[in-house]
């Protein structure tokens, strides 16, 4: 559901559509994605308009880039650390 509301704002029904759910299951997880801060709803007479609340979304993508770059560099450092202690053997199959 994210996902297509990433395209724009959509209706309670089209959003239940692609997931083969009731508009009555795709409601209650919308308000568990509104409750969330994820999902913003407009009522518009009978029709409910969802989109997407992207601030949580954006906090969320600075604190997983964080740990990525920290991880990336510790995996770094790690490779390096395998590379100067594991001797230099050809790879199976191989000989010198």
């Amino acid at each position: 559901m994210l996902r297509q509301l990433a395209d724009g704002a959509c209706r309670v029904g089209d959003l239940a559509a692609p997931c083969a759910m009731s508009l009555a299951a795709a409601s209650k997880h919308i308000r568990v994605l509104e409750a969330a801060g994820l999902v913003a709803r407009e009522i518009r007479g009978r029709t409910h308009l969802c989109r997407l609340a992207p601030g949580p979304l954006a906090s969320a993508h600075a604190w997983i880039g964080f740990y990525e770059r920290l991880w990336i560099g510790r995996l770094g450092i790690l490779e390096d650390l395998l590379r100067q202690e594991l001797p230099q053997t050809p790879p199976p199959g191989e000989t010198s």
